[in-house]
């Protein structure tokens, strides 16, 4: 039986585009992002593979200046004005039942039921395989022209109290989203060579 593969090789272009050339932003251009483009790369986020398909990855798209308001108090100060100038934040969250969907993402798994009777490994699962999928977003991001800045610094418990109230999702990370200003960047600091990150056994 013949199998599908995938034979083609991304070509240098899109590899600068993914990763070479592509920068972590700190300040943003006066560009708004479409809704249309936001629902674009959710769509290739989530083709990202996770453990049983479980896709446990919940966003919160913060655009408007409301939502902003309630979330620039949980974010660090020095990461208030690159937030504030982003045309979008995303907050990016683990759903802590996300097994109740499992009876449609993943019918051929018994892991839906596992994980609901396990209360605290699901919760891990589901923090391991959102950060997964957060590494997913950044990538569909860039494939469609958008630039980004991860943020670690902000509270989550008051940003979960904020934006996720029902205490069922729980926040990762941050991530401002737009078309970067790049005459802000650094110069593009070092990467550890392969012999210093990993080993052949």
């Amino acid at each position: 039986m013949e199998h599908n593969t995938v034979s083609a090789v991304l070509n240098d272009k899109g590899q600068d585009l993914l990763f070479r050339k592509a920068r972590s932003h700190k300040g943003w251009l006066d560009e708004p992002v479409s809704d249309g483009l936001l629902r674009s790369v959710y769509d290739l986020t989530k083709m990202g593979p996770t453990s049983a398909n479980s896709c446990p990855l919940r966003m919160v798209f913060v655009i408007s200046e409301e939502a902003k308001a309630r979330l620039i108090p949980c974010v660090s100060k020095g990461n208030v004005d690159k937030t504030v100038s982003a045309p979008v934040t995303i907050i990016l969250g683990y759903d802590t039942r996300f097994y109740e969907l499992m009876d449609r993402l993943a019918p051929h798994s018994p892991m839906g039921p596992h994980m609901a009777e396990n209360p605290e490994k699901a919760q891990e699962f589901a923090r391991t395989q959102a950060t997964l999928q957060a590494a997913y977003l950044i990538m569909a991001a860039r494939a469609l022209g958008l630039d980004c800045g991860p943020v670690g610094g902000y509270d989550a418990e008051k940003t979960d109290a904020a934006f996720f109230p029902d205490v069922r999702v729980k926040s990762i990370m941050l991530c401002n989203l737009g078309r970067g200003d790049a005459s802000l960047l650094n110069p593009r600091a070092a990467r550890p060579e392969f012999n210093e990150a990993c080993s052949i056994v």
